[in-house]
């Protein structure tokens, strides 16, 4: 069984975890993304022209510093998606919704890959690929819970020097603390999250 989360031994690459990790990457992204549009959507904030949005192709859904955060912590996001907070009835409720559905999709994708997981165990296969994909949406869920929360409440600003700003900021911030554990060894935030994401990742998978 692989470590959970789950994340690549840079000094030993093995080519399928490799590859699983690299699909759950696309993955988790499109889930995540696609989440957010939906919620959107359905709360009220629909767009004639929704192609921006639901075009579900991941590739179009990576953000750069999220991607690189995969890759040194086992988690990431995609690039924000557009919501308006004026086109709904219920502005600060509906946008926190529509921000949460991005880990939460992420969590439902975990507990559709565990089920995969399941079903293949039953016929003695390991399926690398699923329990990757679990592990990645897992980590994924729990650790966006929080910056979704600070996302949706956070002052909003028709600046966008400045919202790109505080996006470049965060990010690097995430993942400076992050590379320093990997570097370091000591665990200074996953010391507190990641034993969630294994006890999640146990119950569900059973």
């Amino acid at each position: 069984m692989i470590s959970i989360p789950f994340k690549l031994d840079f000094l030993n690459l093995a080519p399928d975890y490799t590859v699983s990790f690299f699909a759950a990457i696309l993955v988790a992204v499109i889930v995540n993304a696609e989440g957010q549009a939906f919620a959107a959507t359905m709360l009220g904030d629909a767009r004639q022209d929704s192609k921006d949005r639901f075009h579900f192709n991941a590739f179009l859904h990576l953000d750069v510093w999220g991607t690189i955060c995969f890759f040194i912590a086992g988690f990431g996001w995609s690039k924000a998606v557009d919501i308006r907070a004026d086109k709904f009835s219920h502005p600060v409720l509906f946008m926190i919704l529509s921000r949460l559905a991005g880990p939460l999709s992420n969590l439902l994708m975990a507990s559709i890959a565990s089920s995969i997981v399941w079903l293949m165990g039953r016929f003695g296969v390991e399926d690398r690929v699923f329990i990757v994909v679990m592990s990645v949406n897992l980590a994924s869920a729990v650790y966006l819970i929080l910056p979704s929360l600070i996302s949706a409440l956070f002052p909003k600003s028709d600046d966008q020097r400045r919202k790109l700003l505080f996006h470049h900021i965060g990010s690097l911030l995430i993942i400076a603390v992050f590379l320093a554990e990997r570097i370091s060894g000591i665990k200074f935030i996953s010391r507190f999250v990641d034993p969630v994401i294994e006890a999640l990742f146990r119950l569900i998978l059973g």
